[in-house]
């Protein structure tokens, strides 16, 4: 989105010219009767102060309120050149031009992701989506906080400029279109209303919500949330598992990306299977020796029940979901060899 601010200063300028060439026109039509044609070669020829000469002579009138609207323009063509003189030196045309750019982007996107609010919740989620090869798309008031990122991150992020409350960012970001939304905002009442617009402006997308209060957790729901994330009880029953189940956290921070030695769990669909590997057996796959990753849980398509250690003489089905664990090297692997 077009930060209003700048914008504003240009349209102001060029209503101001407009205006001038409009009190021109009408003020030769009205003192000295000239026709249209000209009124306007005089206002055109005043207001540039080109110094050619007079349509027909001006009376006495006509000279009062040429002196007055000459200086009138003068005033004018000062602050149209301080506007541009900004927007030239100071980088902001060119910042404009790459906002556009990055609008017309957006409107292409189709299964993306909506991130709102770019805080530290925020700046996660984006990071993490950026990673797995998701397009995400942000939606943030404060451009001091993206440009910090953008710094940080060492690439433009796609975002819209604006409230994320509001329906018009939202249809910006491309809700129509989006997959799935996360609105990770600081206030819990925000969170719920933009849960509320992006599930009455597309009722299939996936609505991740940040909550601070237990209390909000029901309202987000009923809202249109899919799942509602409390960080604060998170990071508190984290810091007390590392006392009592240590290695349990440290093999659940080498997944979450927390550890030096990163792991990946990966979806592996019925439907991504290479059509000749589609009805053999989970020990058939052998996924384990072809790709060093292990098979460690499956979802079945028709119950959504998530089977943890699945049999190993099980065919996978259609809507079946293989979660497959692994470092990078190895899900790169099971890319090549099972997709």
């Amino acid at each position: 989105m077009l930060k209003q601010l700048d914008l504003s200063r240009l349209w102001l300028a060029l209503g101001l010219l407009v205006l001038s060439f409009v009190v021109g026109v009408a003020g030769f039509m009205t003192l000295e009767h000239y026709g249209f044609i000209d009124a306007f070669y005089m206002t055109v020829i005043t207001a540039s102060t080109v110094g050619f000469g007079e349509v027909h002579p001006l009376s006495d009138v006509g000279r009062l309120f040429t002196s007055f609207y000459i200086l009138f323009n003068l005033l004018i063509v000062a602050y149209l050149v301080s506007v541009l003189t900004t927007y030239i030196f100071d980088g902001e045309l060119r910042h404009l031009f790459r906002m556009i750019r990055t609008d017309q982007e957006i409107k292409s996107f189709r299964d993306h992701v909506i991130v709102c609010g770019f805080g530290r919740n925020g700046f996660k989620a984006y990071d993490e989506l950026r990673h797995s090869g998701t397009r995400a798309v942000v939606v943030e008031q404060s451009q001091e906080l993206l440009t910090a990122a953008n710094n940080a991150i060492g690439h433009r992020i796609p975002a819209v400029f604006g409230d994320a409350t509001s329906e018009g960012a939202l249809r910006q970001a491309g809700i129509e279109h989006a997959r799935a939304l996360i609105t990770a905002l600081p206030k819990d009442a925000d969170n719920v209303f933009v849960a509320l617009t992006a599930r009455e402006l597309n009722p299939n997308v996936l609505i991740i919500a940040r909550a601070s209060a237990r209390s909000s957790v029901s309202k987000l729901i009923s809202a249109g949330a899919n799942s509602v994330v409390m960080p604060d009880e998170i990071g508190g029953s984290h810091m007390a598992n590392l006392v009592i189940r240590p290695e349990v956290i440290r093999f659940l921070d080498m997944i979450s990306g927390l550890d030096p030695n990163k792991l990946r769990l990966e979806e592996l669909s019925f439907g991504e299977l290479k059509p000749s590997l589609r009805g053999q057996s989970i020990r058939e796959l052998d996924v384990r020796s072809r790709s060093g990753a292990t098979v460690i849980a499956l979802r079945r398509g028709e119950s959504g029940e998530l089977e943890v250690s699945p049999a190993a003489d099980y065919r996978p089905v259609a809507g079946d979901v293989l979660l497959v664990l692994g470092n990078e090297t190895q899900i790169q692997a099971v890319h090549q060899q099972f997709k």
